[in-house]
Order: C-alpha cells, then structure tokens, then sequence
C-alpha cells in the first residue's frame, strides 16, 4: 500500500545492476516498485496502478516498445506516463518511443539528476491532466445525461404507435453493443453505437397509423410508404451535426439495405453498407423474432438462429454472422435479463 504522499514508480529492466541504480536515486522521495522483464511489468503495472514507468527497451522476450504498446492499449494502464531509459540514441528509436505513447526518454548511462527532474516533471503533468480530467467528467456529466434522455424519447418515439414493446430498442442496442465489441470496436465507438442504435427506428414517426398498425400483410403501395421510414429517419437525425447523431441517421437509412443488395432504400450492397447499420440490422432481426408481438408469439430460439443463419452471405454479412454465433451465450444473457425488466417499459 502507498505511503501518504508518496508516488508510486515501476522501474522496467532485464539488468538488475540498472534496476539497483534507478531505484537508489528514486527511493528517497518515491515508493518504488521493479520488474526484470515485460510480462511482470504488465502485471504489476495492472495490479498497483503506478504513477509513472520508467522502461528499458532492450529486453528479451518482449521488448520495451511492445510493453509501452501493450499498457498504451489497455484502459486501466493507457494514462500512467512511460519513460523510456535506453542506450538506444538514433532519432528513429525515440520517435517510435514517442509514437507509442512514452512521454520522454533518458539514456544510459543515467544522470541523476535529470532522472529526478525528468520524473518529477511528468508526475506533475500527469497529476495535472487527472486534475482536467475531473473537471471535464463533472462538466459533461449533466450534458451526457441530457443527450441520454434526448435519445431515449426519440428512440421511444419511433416505436410510440408501434406494435413493438418499448423495451425492443434498448434490448437490440445491447445485442449490437455485444456484436461491436465481438468486431473489434473500441470502448467509445460501441457505447456510441448503444445509444445511436435505439434510434434506428425514429423514422417510423412519420408513418401513418393505418399502415404502422395493420393487423394483416400490407399492400404494395403502403409497402412503399413504410419504407420510407428510413428516409424519414435519416432526415430527422442527420439535422445534428454530432457524430453520435450521424452514426444514428447512417443506421436509420441503411438498417433495411442487404449484403447482397436487395434492401431498401438504396440497394446497397457489401461493405458499401455502414457496419453500424450490419451489425444493427442483426440485432433487429434477432429481436424480432424471439419476442411476442401482438400479431405473432416468440419464436423458438433455435428456429431464429436458423434463420439469421440462413440469411448469411444474402441478407447478413457473413463475418458478422459468425461473430454472432461465437457470442452466442452473451446475447442469450442479455436476451435474459431484459426478459425481466420487460414491465418496466
């Protein structure tokens, strides 16, 4: 445990000589910690949260620039200030270094001094930019809340004289929250992709009762009216500059076109369709038909998967598909605990 006022620095070196140097000009003033190669590194790095590292680059195994990419790419340790202490001097060394995120290098062999200076100067830009970062996470607290709210009643109003129950967006949002993570999307895009995806629907709006609530098949000629609940939707949201609100018109519009290109409203085809419209138009298939509507009981799981299954490669993308299926128990889980909150909409 941390000392009162007291920093916490991992030192990184295959050298234990290099390690005894720097820990015996830091010990003074700092609570160190030390690691002999990359992978106790991660761990430690993961488990205390130190306030700054200091990493040599020529480790075997797994290098110095490898660890810097591996703690750079995850968000519990993306923020701690890496060092580089190197006796590696060309230009490109250190641009790489810089290129990965390290904040600064020192090159063997050390200076004390400026080991110190170095390291008390990016202690107290790191202790400042946390002090940002606070204030900006109280700032847009409330503003965040309102757009959740704003979403939340424009979604709800795409569905207000729908047969689907309020609880279809949120549960589909999950679903294709679940998938965007299964594809590789970052944090930020998928919790975008949650809140944008429960508007798909916003255009339904705009489409006459008579044909939004017909107990029976429609018509040619109200087909063509129902689809243009995607225009209609693309229309309202792509008013918004807000990235959020253009990821939310871009799946509005293309929600309906297929891989194969027989969708509405463009006939899109392949990867020319958004991949937030893809991966939503799984979802909304999924949810459909697993749920009860007044015009229809809930499918059996099985026989829904069959047919999301049998839409690969025409109406799905295919990849997508099989990132579905892979995550199978996750979107059963979700479909679960929905299931339980179904009367609260």
């Amino acid at each position: 445990m941390k000392q009162i006022n007291r920093q916490t620095i991992l030192t990184v070196d295959d050298t234990p000589m290099n390690l005894d140097i720097l820990n015996g000009i830091l010990s003074g003033e700092y609570d160190i910690k030390s690691a002999i190669n990359g992978q106790i590194a991660l761990k430690i790095a993961k488990k205390i949260k130190p306030d700054i590292i200091l990493l040599d680059i020529m480790m075997p195994d797994m290098d110095g620039y490898e660890v810097c990419k591996r703690l750079k790419s995850d968000l519990e340790t993306v923020n701690i200030p890496v060092i580089f202490v190197t006796a590696m001097l060309a230009t490109e060394d250190e641009q790489k270094g810089f290129d990965l995120g390290a904040v600064d290098y020192i090159t063997k062999p050390v200076n004390p001094a400026i080991v110190k200076v170095r390291v008390k100067t990016h202690l107290a830009l790191a202790n400042q930019q946390k002090t940002c970062q606070k204030i900006i996470k109280l700032q847009t607290k409330d503003l965040y809340e309102t757009q959740k709210s704003a979403i939340h009643m424009l979604g709800t109003a795409g569905h207000y004289n729908d047969t689907d129950t309020g609880s279809h967006i949120w549960r589909m949002a999950d679903y294709s929250a679940a998938l965007a993570r299964a594809s590789n999307w970052s944090t930020l895009e998928v919790k975008a992709l949650t809140l944008a995806a429960t508007m798909h629907d916003t255009g339904k709006i705009g489409i006459p009762d008579e044909i939004l609530k017909a107990p029976r098949k429609l018509t040619d000629d109200e087909w063509v009216i129902m689809k243009t609940h995607t225009t209609i939707g693309h229309k309202i949201l792509n008013k918004s500059s807000l990235e959020l609100f253009q990821m939310a018109a871009e799946i509005s519009l293309a929600h309906h076109e297929k891989w194969d290109g027989s969708g509405y409203p463009k006939g899109l085809s392949g990867e020319d369709i958004p991949e937030s419209a893809r991966i939503v138009a799984i979802a909304d298939v999924f949810d459909a038909l697993t749920m009860k509507r007044p015009y229809k009981e809930a499918w059996p799981i099985e026989k829904a998967l069959s047919v999301i299954e049998q839409g690969s490669g025409n109406h799905f993308e295919p990849k997508l598909i099989q990132l579905f299926m892979s995550i199978l128990d996750e979107i059963l889980a979700i479909k679960d605990d929905w299931g339980e909150r179904e009367n609260d909409f």
